[in-house]
């Protein structure tokens, strides 16, 4: 299984916040993902949250002081250690600290010693959130260079409602596999489709199949967290990938992601049609339902425009990737879409892979390329997969 953030080194500082317990859920993430976890605490945060049990999840000791027994915690070390510090619960108290530099315990040494990017997830109650001061301590600490995540609303720990909950550990995550994005596709442009595409027969009926998206989406964010700049064009009910840094543009027919992928195309370095495109669409769309009348009702259908075809005729030296979703002869309809289409890689999907196809979380590809070499995957995680395509296809090329 790929592992998002391995080899990479995060440092969490934890606060006295209620909020402080829900770390233990970031820590399981971080370090399923691949990631090297440490843990520096103040005394209060010892309240919410166990040491014992984030030093059991993280594999590394939790600090708490400047000195235990004998030792000295190196506070100048673990700053110059990390990739990247979090500051998760971030307390109105710490934030204060961070503002004005004061260091009075050990996360505050760490933090002044770190060298490494820092990001933030403040969690204080409403009237503290909206305070000047705190307002005035997140422009200086934001004046640093950090990354601050919005807080959100709902009950807080003093039974009001209101603003100032620590947003929640899977969305902390995300940021962190943000801040963290490698150098590798920095400065290439990558133009992915991805899901359905609905024909509408009427005002309240469409032509569609089951694609979910989810391949698409797992596309999307393994190039964003490559440093790639990716565009995203989507059909309706897609999962959308949940980095923000992504730019996202919804359609809903085939002719709507046609001209979507030709406007785009031009200005990008990589194309990856990951999108189960509607082959037919209806002749005439009524503007009243079509009531249900005779026994037998014919329906005419014109042919879309082929998407991969027209990009393969106008690619120059882009990288054109297609998808191939197939019920019997996988391999030879494969073969022949990826020279009639001009493309460059051909992923291929077979109905006949257990747990592969629209709507699982897993996924089992071969991958043909234009030299004639097929490169085959294991059963694997759609997220595992995206970063199969992308080692087999872009970093095999550049």
């Amino acid at each position: 299984m790929a592992m998002q953030l391995e080899g990479k080194k995060v440092l969490l500082g934890i606060t006295g916040s209620i909020a402080a317990y829900k770390i233990i859920t970031l820590t399981r993430l971080l370090v399923k993902a691949g990631a090297t976890v440490k843990v520096v605490m103040t005394q209060e945060a010892t309240k919410f949250a166990s040491p014992l049990v984030l030093s059991t999840l993280s594999k590394n000791p939790v600090t708490q002081d400047l000195t235990s027994g004998d030792n000295w915690n190196n506070h100048v070390m673990l700053g110059r250690w990390a990739d990247l510090m979090v500051m998760a619960p971030l307390s109105c108290n710490t934030l204060s600290k961070m503002a004005h530099g004061s260091c009075d315990n050990l996360l505050m040494a760490v933090y002044l010693s770190a060298t490494c990017p820092v990001l933030v997830a403040p969690a204080m109650d409403a009237d503290m959130w909206l305070h000047p001061a705190t307002r005035n301590n997140l422009d200086i600490i934001k004046g640093y260079g950090h990354k601050i995540l919005n807080v959100e609303a709902g009950e807080l720990a003093s039974g009001l409602i209101g603003e100032g909950r620590m947003a929640e550990p899977e969305a902390i995550f995300m940021e962190i596999q943000a801040a963290l994005r490698t150098d590798e596709l920095k400065g290439r442009k990558v133009l992915i489709t991805s899901g359905p595409t609905h024909e509408p027969l009427d005002p309240v009926r469409f032509i569609a199949n089951h694609s979910t998206g989810k391949m698409g989406a797992a596309l999307a964010e393994a190039f964003y967290l490559k440093g790639a700049e990716v565009i995203f064009i989507y059909g309706p009910g897609s999962r959308l990938p949940e980095f923000t840094g992504i730019k996202k543009q919804a359609v809903i027919t085939a002719a709507d992601m046609y001209e979507a992928a030709m406007q785009h195309f031009e200005k990008v370095d990589v194309a990856v049609l990951a999108a189960a495109v509607a082959d037919y669409t209806p002749a005439t769309v009524s503007d009243k339902k079509i009531k249900k009348k005779q026994s037998l009702f014919n329906l005419e259908l014109n042919k879309t425009r082929d998407i991969l075809k027209a990009l393969g005729e106008n690619k120059g030296s882009k990288l054109l990737i297609g998808f191939a979703l197939e019920t019997d002869h996988a391999l030879e309809n494969a073969k022949k879409k990826l020279q009639e289409k001009n493309a460059d890689f051909i992923v291929l999907n077979s109905m006949g892979d257990t747990g592969a196809g629209f709507g699982y979380d897993t996924n089992k590809v071969s991958i043909l390329s234009r030299d004639g070499k097929i490169s085959e995957s294991v059963l694997d995680t759609k997220a595992a997969i995206a970063a199969f395509i992308i080692r087999t296809t872009v970093c095999s090329q550049w």
